[in-house]
């Protein structure tokens, strides 16, 4: 299926070194089939075997849900209450009632700056930011402390 040298095919070699053989295969259902990109063994990889790693490039599809892109946070400036509303409307009219008076509608670029700040300033006092959710780091501390764990009979094997 994917062309290779005789030297990335082998899965295993004899300990007297001559005889080489294909015996590790990667199993995969029909469904998932064209999602194999490549395969190939590896004969660096591992610590005092005779089995060599084979390895799978894999591609990774991923619909978009429809809703999910069509959903909006209808609380994320709480304009569904009454009394939020009803201020950034107030805040809002005040500010460009402001730049209204400032300008003269000479320059229609600095005009829109103006009115684009303003709105962006009414919100944020009005309305307050919107705070992230922080996520927990799915790499952490724990992950470090077993790939040392991992990397120390190889280094050790190497430094013999």
């Amino acid at each position: 299926m994917f062309p290779r040298l005789n030297i990335h095919k082998f899965t295993w070699t004899s300990p007297d070194g001559n005889t080489h053989n294909h015996i590790a295969h990667m199993l995969i259902g029909r469904r998932w089939y064209s999602n194999i990109l490549d395969v190939q063994s590896f004969r660096g990889v591992g610590c005092d075997t005779d089995h060599f790693l084979v390895v799978a490039k894999v591609r990774d599809r991923l619909a978009a849900s429809k809703q999910a892109a069509r959903k909006i946070d209808g609380d994320r400036f709480n304009l569904r209450e009454l009394e939020v509303r009803k201020q950034y409307q107030i805040e809002i009219s005040n500010r460009i009632a402001a730049v209204e008076n400032l300008s003269g509608r000479k320059e229609i670029n600095r005009t829109w700056e103006n009115v684009k700040e303003s709105i962006k300033t009414s919100a944020k006092v009005s309305l307050g930011m919107h705070e992230l959710q922080q996520h927990k780091p799915c790499f952490g501390e724990e992950c470090l402390g077993f790939l040392d764990h991992r990397k120390q009979p190889k280094m050790q094997c190497v430094q013999d």
